[in-house]
């Protein structure tokens, strides 16, 4: 039987928390993949996925849109991975301080503009992004897990386009002309 996110989310919520390794079978590819791509260290990546599904789990009671699953879940990862950087800065400026560190300059930190502006979207726009990009589903995929009409799913994969687009030729981003996927939907 495949139960939807809302459905998993609810069953664990009524006292069967064995059905989170559903959510977890299903989430954790894509979610190892965008930690990977950020961290850019498979082990570290790992252990980012394995906090980001505990915090899901003690804090599921607090998902208000359960079929958002998702987009929440990579929402808590993208603060563990703002906690890393945050404490690997703090590091760096201690060996820089003790003069243990005698060459790079690391008070700025990784740039990702793309990640930036998508975390920024509004939610329907951000699920949708999510679901078509890094998990790699199709409209149709993507309408059948939001159950959402085709067309619908898109509408707001254009609109999302355009406010990606938007944002990061604000920001002067080169990265567009570096993401591969995105890169080709947003011209």
């Amino acid at each position: 039987m495949d139960l939807s996110d809302r459905q998993c989310v609810e069953r664990c919520r009524d006292g069967h928390p064995e059905d989170f390794s559903l959510l977890v079978d299903r989430y954790q590819k894509p979610l190892f993949a965008y930690l990977a791509r950020r961290l850019g260290d498979r082990l570290e990546a790992e252990e980012a996925a394995q906090e980001s599904f505990v915090r899901a789990f003690v804090a599921l009671k607090k998902l208000r849109r359960p079929e958002l699953f998702h987009s929440w879940l990579i929402g808590i990862a993208s603060r563990i991975l703002k906690e890393q950087f945050r404490s690997e800065q703090r590091r760096e400026r201690t060996r820089a301080a003790t003069g243990m560190l005698m060459e790079a300059d690391l008070d700025n930190g990784p740039d990702y503009p793309l990640e930036e502006a998508i975390a920024a979207l509004p939610e329907t726009y951000r699920q949708v992004i999510l679901l078509r990009y890094y998990e790699g589903l199709s409209c149709q995929e993507a309408a059948t897990r939001l159950e959402m009409p085709l067309g619908t799913v898109t509408k707001t994969l254009s609109r999302a386009y355009g406010l990606l687009r938007q944002e990061l030729q604000g920001r002067g981003s080169t990265q567009l002309a570096e993401t591969g996927k995105i890169n080709d939907e947003l011209r």
